[in-house]
């Protein structure tokens, strides 16, 4: 006997748009949205506190009349303003990355380029150097009392103490360009993963190595079966906090160089010249630049666990 088949019947439209509502209150978005608007509304406020008094001292030397509405107005639209507003940032933002090609100098997306690859150098080093010496102090117990407390020691100068003092021992070496940018970026993004790593490379427990003896696995044979893939954990985390790093050690070695690209020379030029609009767009810049560089770990980490069978 043939069967009759029976079709669903659809959910009503407000049933639908009630369920993503629930989602989307209970979900990240809505808090995240909520605090985004408090940034902003305290933003304008702020932009017009502090841009008030160059605008008062303007309509009393012009002699105008003028009101409350006609002072938000006018510390809203000023050329060099001393806050500039949202709008004014992200008009500059939009001008010059979307209505400039990526080639031009005065494109962001160029001067963002310029500094992700230093950033990018850098924390490869670091990252290298990070495991590298994590790997010494796990198997050597006096590397391990030796290297740490000056691995500890090496982050309590502050980096704009030693990166004039890089670029310049390194240009008299003849190493300019991405390089000195890239070993400060180095100097910064391995400590993170060195702390990480040691941590890691020791987090078996004590009856897994008994195992590994048992099994008569010499000390390569460990490491690779079972002190790095237990170090995985560990080390994602890290490289997230040492790409961040390695960004800040980018931009600040290109202050002291007077490099004509990077999102540091931009800083440095719209700070000279009093252009606050150009330093905010910048600043809103490098925050997409870093985040950018954080979600491409974080890809990659979801990568390493979907290869080593876990969800991605």
């Amino acid at each position: 006997m043939a069967q009759i088949a029976v079709a669903t019947p659809r959910p009503p439209l407000w049933a639908t748009s009630r369920r993503l509502g629930g989602q989307f209150r209970r979900g990240s978005t809505l808090p995240i949205l909520a605090i985004l608007a408090a940034l902003v509304v305290v933003w304008f406020a702020g932009a017009v506190w502090l841009n008030a008094p160059r605008t008062i001292e303007g309509f009393e030397r012009a002699e105008l009349d003028w009101t409350a509405r006609d002072l938000v107005a006018a510390t809203w639209s000023m050329d060099r303003p001393v806050l500039p507003t949202p709008a004014q940032v992200f008009a500059d933002l939009w001008e010059n990355t979307v209505e400039r090609s990526v080639t031009s100098r005065r494109s962001l997306v160029f001067h963002a380029w310029v500094t992700f690859s230093s950033t990018v150098l850098g924390f490869l080093l670091g990252s290298a150097l990070g495991v590298l010496i994590a790997s010494g102090m796990v198997h050597v117990r006096t590397l391990d009392r030796s290297l740490m407390p000056w691995v500890i020691a090496s982050q309590a100068v502050p980096i704009l103490a030693i990166a004039p003092m890089i670029v310049v021992v390194l240009g008299n070496l003849g190493l300019t360009g991405v390089v000195p940018k890239a070993i400060i970026s180095a100097y910064l993004s391995f400590f993170p993963v060195t702390i990480g790593m040691v941590k890691g490379l020791r987090s078996p427990d004590p009856l897994q190595l008994d195992l590994m003896r048992t099994y008569s696995a010499d000390r390569r044979q460990t490491f690779r079966m079972l002190r790095w893939p237990a170090s995985v954990d560990f080390l994602f985390p890290s490289l997230k906090v040492a790409i961040a790093l390695a960004l800040v050690g980018a931009i600040v070695g290109e202050l002291p160089t007077g490099a004509q690209a990077g999102l540091g020379a931009r800083l440095l030029t719209g700070s000279y010249f009093g252009q606050t609009v150009q330093l905010w767009s910048a600043l809103v810049m490098c925050a997409l630049l870093a985040m950018v560089c954080i979600l491409l770990v974080s890809l990659a980490e979801r990568l390493v666990h979907a290869a080593r069978g876990g969800r991605p």
